[in-house]
């Protein structure tokens, strides 16, 4: 009986989520311009949901948490600050030429800016890396599962019955998104995601009560916290920089700019890192994603897109500071109510909080929760690949027929393959982390589009900002240039070596190591400035 409110919870959320999500099947239209547009007619509170629903995939809500826990500080939500004056720029520099242009694919605006190579090429980036950030982040919502089925069964699962139920749970979540996604387009990815941020933000807002309850208020959190960095919001870089035994700053190798340097850029969460780095990351990901900026162009105006995209903004400092929040409690819960089964993989820390300390009924709201963010996400994800693939690829290329029919036939059926190759990368992703115990979240999800996205801003930004500058060659170039600075400076080349010799391999000392939140900045720059070199002869 323990168990039959959650159950009930659960099915009761898959139950709404699909009906509503095959309902606005109803609306679909036989043309590409309803199916992945919803003809331009949704409301900007509706769009404004979904773009909060689609950024916090089940990374965000069991990823942040662990960041809190591990870090026990908010350093991690000065990047929303920079994700404010992102989408600030986003909405009076790309929206409207977006709508102007009145492109299905983002990437149509730089066939005519550019040429089709150009298009391609960003197309094919945003493909591979959608693909590779979006199933990493799908394993995450089974993370909950195998904590279940530890609590139900009392051991821990093996490494092998690990990743069977991961692969189980991937599938199932991948199976019923993709039922509504196909069949709606992105009417349903919409309105469910409307009801996934509801979900989400109820469970969030009665974590935050049950944990604050169970810590005994402020006088026990204050108890706990009570390190250097404990509870710190704002950091410049330079008190997280490399220290000598002495305690003095290490100038690296007696240079004290670099020793500078290091500490800002060496640093995922610091006031730099928000300013600057997250400003492009943000960017990137809401002005050139096919995944983001689709659901803005369901708007019915460029004004309510904007309102939409600046608001989501606004709402993301709190909810980065309430996941945040849930972690570090949770780490003062288990300080003060030690656990010895108590998890050492990060990821897993608020599942089992989920599991084993609240009551049934509001234990399957918060699974209802992960689930809805995991489904939310994914659902944009397949709604946008296969819109990108069908409009930059299918229907110049490889159609027979091009009657809008079969173009929407053509986008439904992508949605499925794209669904399988997505669960299989989030099965993969969740036998690697199953080794890597210590793995976190956050980085590895961000990561990714880390190497890539900034050569897609970097064009799209010389797009936007010149007339005659960049050509078809200068793009594809430039775009190389960005993907090969970004690796060097993170020190991929160093790691693949690692990999590859089994010894660790070292950077040169002088190579300043830059940290996540700096990789599309430093893709970008580069991309631009490559490109800007090249000019039109025709200018």
């Amino acid at each position: 009986m323990a168990y039959f409110w959650d159950a009930f919870a659960i099915l009761a959320y898959f139950a709404l989520v699909i009906g509503v999500g095959l309902a606005s099947a109803r609306h679909r239209g036989d043309n590409m311009r309803e199916f992945s547009m919803g003809s331009r007619q949704l409301p900007w509170w509706a769009v404004l949901a979904s773009i909060v629903a689609a950024e916090l995939s089940a990374a965000t809500f069991l990823g942040t948490p662990a960041e809190g826990y591990h870090e026990r500080n908010f350093l991690y939500a000065q990047l929303a600050i920079g994700t404010v004056i992102a989408r600030i720029i986003v909405a009076y520099l790309f929206i409207r030429p977006f709508y102007d242009n009145n492109v299905v694919s983002i990437y149509e605006f730089l066939q005519i800016r550019f040429g089709v190579a150009t298009r391609n090429a960003a197309s094919a980036v945003f493909l591979v890396t959608r693909l590779l950030a979006s199933g990493t982040r799908l394993y995450v919502a089974a993370v909950i599962v195998v904590v279940g089925y530890e609590m139900i069964h009392g051991v821990a699962a093996t490494n092998g019955q690990a990743v069977w139920i991961y692969g189980g749970a991937v599938v199932l979540v991948t199976a019923l998104t993709t039922l509504y996604t196909a069949a709606g387009g992105i009417r349903a990815v919409v309105w469910t995601d409307v009801i996934q941020a509801t979900v989400m933000g109820g469970a969030v807002i009665y974590a935050l009560i049950s944990l604050w309850f169970g810590v005994g208020g402020w006088a026990g959190a204050h108890s706990v916290l009570t390190g250097e960095h404990d509870l710190q919001i704002f950091s410049s870089g330079f008190d997280l920089a490399p220290t000598t035994p002495s305690g003095t700053l290490d100038v690296a190798h007696g240079h004290p700019v670099l020793g500078a340097v290091s500490g800002i850029l060496g640093n995922e969460y610091t006031i730099w890192a928000a300013l600057l780095g997250s400003v492009f990351t943000t960017m990137a990901t809401h002005g050139t994603d096919q995944d983001m900026v689709q659901r803005m162009l369901t708007a019915k105006d460029h004004h309510k897109a904007r309102l939409a995209l600046v608001l989501s903004g606004l709402v993301d400092i709190p909810v980065a500071m309430g996941f945040l929040f849930i972690g570090i409690l949770i780490y003062v819960f288990y300080q003060l109510h030690p656990d010895p089964n108590l998890p050492t993989k990060n990821p897993e820390i608020f599942s089992y909080y989920i599991l084993h300390q609240l009551p049934p009924g509001a234990r399957g709201l918060l699974i209802a929760g992960v689930l809805a963010t995991a489904m939310g996400s994914l659902s944009t994800a397949l709604n946008a690949l296969a819109t990108s693939f069908t409009q930059d690829f299918w229907v110049p290329y490889l159609a027979r027929r091009t009657d809008q029919h079969h173009i929407v036939n053509a986008v439904r059926w992508s949605t499925v393959v794209f669904a399988v190759l997505l669960a299989a990368i989030g099965t993969i992703t969740a036998a690697v982390v199953v080794y890597s115990p210590h793995a976190r979240i956050i980085p590895v999800v961000l990561g990714i589009f880390g190497y890539t996205y900034g050569s897609l801003l970097g064009i799209f930004l010389l797009g936007l900002t010149t007339k005659t500058r960049g050509t078809e060659r200068g793009n594809l170039i430039a775009m190389v240039c960005g993907f090969i600075t970004v690796a060097i400076w993170s020190g991929l080349p160093w790691d693949l070596l690692t990999v590859v010799s089994g010894k660790p391999v070292a950077p040169p000392v002088w190579l300043v190591q830059i940290e996540f939140p700096w990789r599309v900045m430093f893709g970008t720059l580069t991309t631009y400035a490559v490109a800007w070199c090249f000019r039109e002869k025709s200018a």
